[in-house]
């Protein structure tokens, strides 16, 4: 523990969907939830306008319509995102060499390494300046927490939200942690927190009073002696630069347990590539692919493989992990998912014919009936359902119009997708520093609309996309429409 609250931790306010109402004008201050719009698809992240409705992330996606039905549903944009985080990090280099990322919108930073404070006033200032710097850069706000210890600055942060400071004065630790949830500390999940439950501690002080000789016989040497110092609000755990970390990993806990196994691949896969993302960013590479699963009755299976050669290649990390699931039996469900990259190194040696099975698409198949003009099984963003026939000249794959992505038409310029299904595009025509656009639907098949590259975020517009954007710095002790809001609706003008 410091004597100096001069370990920070930042993390955007609902970064995918602030992101989102940046760039789109007609969004800013309505609902916004990003995410996978498929039938399971799930919410990655959900504005805070859309949590008054009780949307939050990992929630089924379903049920995020039936309790904010009128908010905007988008698919996530990577790309942008990880363009915005890498301007974020550059900024939280500038204040330390010692930034350890934790996703494309956390990090935390320890300002004494980097020179950039030595006491509560000097760390309160650099916290300030960096929040000013990231609304300045981006357009888009960040919370921060300060504190002695990374454990008490990611609370610290949380206690910020949105948009606000807070500083944990060390010396503090034991008032403020002491009424908090056992589910507060690191490496209490719902099992560890149920066990805790049973016999009859549900806080922080009361972990605390049993002592460290009862948590261990609960749970072993130890989680048990960990848990117990940082029930004291003890944690001297370094910040670790992704350079000197050993591994790169990321983890996705669902809310329902997955038990489509199509699903759970696609999961499997969708967090290598975020992996790999995270990998890349830090300018490394890996030789040996890990796969962890928790299953529905919380336990948890670790799988690896070693390969040729250290790889940065999302193709290749996918394989891997897809070819550890297989050995993984989760009929019962799946409640987390994980996939990290260790044995790290500063260049890659792929092995390409060893290591990835050749890639080439193959043929579609002949459609098996004949169909009509326009089938009425086609499903959300122009995708038909399964057993649905296909036209021979349907529009191919390239033209599908995913919701929220950027498009630009010949005529009305750039704009991005409000919704699209039943071979129609709705568009909504604005950029980021425009006023609220106006809606047009097109054909599919419209030889005028393209979609397109993203359009820088505009920071100067002086618009924070939080709704609680008024400074908040403490220190701790203790005109939209229905108008083509629904796919293939017929609003706005439809080309011949």
């Amino acid at each position: 523990m410091r004597s100096a609250p001069t370990i920070l931790h930042l993390d955007m306010d609902a970064f995918f969907a602030a992101a989102e109402q940046a760039a789109k004008p007609s969004l800013r201050g309505k609902p916004v939830v990003v995410g996978g719009l498929g039938p399971r698809g799930v919410v990655s992240t959900a504005s805070y306008e859309a949590r008054r409705f009780g949307v939050h992330s990992a929630m089924p996606m379903g049920q995020a319509r039936r309790l904010a039905p009128n908010a905007a549903y988008l698919v996530p944009r990577f790309t942008v995102y990880r363009a915005i985080s890498d301007q974020v990090m550059e900024l939280l280099g500038r204040l330390s060499p010692l930034v350890e990322p934790l996703s494309l919108d956390e990090a935390f930073v320890d300002l004494e390494a980097g020179g950039s404070a030595h006491d509560t006033s000097s760390a309160r200032a650099a916290g300030e300046r960096l929040r000013r710097d990231i609304l300045a850069v981006t357009g888009l706000t960040g919370s921060v927490g300060l504190a002695g210890s990374k454990m008490l600055a990611k609370i610290g942060s949380e206690r910020a939200k949105p948009d606000g400071l807070v500083v944990i004065e060390p010396g503090t630790e034991r008032e403020l942690l002491g009424p908090l949830t056992v589910r507060t500390l690191p490496g209490v999940g719902p099992a560890t927190g149920e066990h805790l439950r049973r016999s009859g501690m549900t806080t922080v002080a009361e972990l605390a009073e049993a002592g460290e000789d009862e948590l261990v016989r609960l749970l072993g040497k130890a989680h048990g002696a960990s848990l117990y110092r940082m029930a004291r609000g003890l944690d001297d755990r370094p910040v670790v630069s992704e350079r000197d970390a050993k591994s790169v990993s990321v983890e996705d806990t669902f809310d329902v347990d997955l038990h489509d196994r199509a699903r759970v691949r696609s999961e499997v896969e969708r967090l290598a590539d975020r992996c790999v993302a995270r990998l890349r960013a830090a300018g490394r590479s890996g030789r040996t692919v890990v796969l962890k699963v928790r299953r529905y009755d919380f336990s948890t299976l670790t799988r690896s493989e070693t390969l040729r050669g250290p790889t940065d290649d999302p193709a290749v990390v996918r394989e891997a992990a897809g070819r550890l699931l297989e050995a993984v039996e989760t009929t019962g469900g799946v409640r987390l998912l994980g996939v990290g990259v260790t044995g790290l190194a500063d260049f890659t040696q792929e092995d390409l014919f060893a290591q990835a099975a050749a890639r080439t698409p193959a043929p579609p198949p002949e459609p098996s009936a004949p169909v009509d003009d326009e089938p009425a099984g086609a499903g959300r963003e122009g995708t038909p359902v399964a057993g649905a026939a296909v036209e021979a000249d349907e529009a191919p794959a390239e033209r599908r119009f995913p919701a929220g992505h950027d498009v630009r038409h010949a005529e009305f310029g750039a704009g991005w997708v409000q919704g699209s299904g039943l071979r129609r595009v709705t568009v909504r025509f604005e950029e980021p520093g425009s006023a609220p656009g106006r809606v047009r639907t097109f054909w599919v098949d419209d030889p005028e609309l393209e979609l397109s590259e993203p359009l820088p975020l505009v920071a100067a517009a002086g618009q924070s996309s939080c709704p609680a954007s008024r400074p908040k710095s403490r220190v701790e002790s203790g005109s939209d429409t229905e108008e083509g809001r629904s796919a293939g609706s017929g609003a706005g003008r439809l080309s011949p």
